[in-house]
């Protein structure tokens, strides 16, 4: 047995490189199989949440021909944040971490993104703005995620062309896409199976900021659930490391994204320049409605949609995709 080591996708300013991962103390078990059927996805899905983490491991990451030495936190978390020298590359770059165990050297790699500072930011919610969930009925929610693998889940109709028209907004070079930021209120424990959905529906690669990992079966039950001040507080550091780019904001109207995205609006009111908001009842909803207008009085041009064939024409009203 030896212990895991997961990389998540990390990004970079023209001063600074942040990654991040976590280490897993060491288990038999195999990696997770997202695309089983019914009750070996679900076994598989819980397994993720009775995971044990490697607090204080020591962790290097290979930088400029240098090892960066760091130990993971009380909940096997790490993350670098690291001065950078000028560099010209832009897009998606790899870069590599490693930790040592009984002598032998255990190296994983990922990817970071730099964007140049004329790009989009395009920030996302995942649950029901994307991926169909069901957020508004819990129960429902939780039988989709455990008894329907990656494979069975659903995108929304039309999604996919909209996410990958503003991905190549403005762009000539296909390795330098506009940057994608996926932010939800679901733990790093489901960051495979976002990744893999993602990738399955061609949706465009991006960093993903989830919320702290849970290493027991309650907290399984409560998982995507709890404040959303993790979301608000997300956004609002992207929008601080890369105060250059001009930002796009798509949720949807089951939770709190609506108002997080005010708050966004009112402290970044330069920057931010569409809000997409995507129905998921019946009928619109007025709260939603009042809110929407108050950001649009900011100058920031708002959608409130049913189908993303909608939010495309929409995109294209203004001027963010042709």
């Amino acid at each position: 047995m030896k212990p895991i080591l997961k990389l998540y996708r990390g990004y970079a300013n023209e001063q600074e490189l942040i990654v991040m991962g976590h280490v897993f103390k060491p288990t038999k078990k195999k990696d997770y199989d997202f695309r089983k059927k019914s009750f070996e996805n679900a076994t598989s899905i819980i397994g993720l949440y009775r995971i044990k983490t490697q607090s204080n491991a020591d962790v290097y990451l290979e930088y400029k021909n240098t090892k960066i030495h760091t130990k993971t936190l009380i909940d096997g978390y790490f993350k670098f944040c690291v001065p950078l020298e000028k560099i010209e590359t832009y897009g998606w770059i790899e870069y590599q971490v490693s930790i040592v165990f009984e002598n032998k050297t255990i190296t994983t790699k990922e990817s970071y993104i730099r964007p140049k500072k004329e790009n989009l930011g395009i920030i996302s919610d995942i649950d029901d703005t994307f991926l169909v969930s069901y957020s508004l009925n819990p129960f429902k929610k939780l039988y989709f995620l455990l008894f329907r693998n990656v494979n069975a889940r659903k995108v929304y109709k039309d999604v996919v062309p909209h996410y990958q028209a503003l991905s190549s907004s403005g762009r000539n070079n296909e390795e330098e896409q506009n940057a994608f930021f996926y932010v939800s209120s679901s733990e790093w424990n489901l960051y495979r199976f976002i990744v893999n959905f993602t990738e399955i529906h061609r949706l465009p690669k991006a960093v993903l900021l989830l919320k702290d990992i849970k290493t027991s079966l309650k907290d399984f039950f409560w998982t995507g659930h709890g404040g959303h001040n993790h979301k608000f507080e997300k956004i609002k550091h992207i929008l601080e490391f890369y105060p250059n780019l001009k930002y796009v904001l798509m949720g949807d109207d089951s939770q709190q994204d609506p108002l997080l995205y005010e708050a966004i609006c009112k402290i970044f009111p330069v920057t931010v320049k569409a809000v997409y908001i995507r129905k998921t009842g019946m009928h619109k909803k007025e709260k939603v409605m009042t809110i929407l207008k108050n950001i649009e009085s900011l100058g920031v041009s708002v959608c409130y949609f049913t189908n993303s064939s909608e939010a495309i024409t929409h995109s294209k009203m203004i001027g963010l995709i042709s």
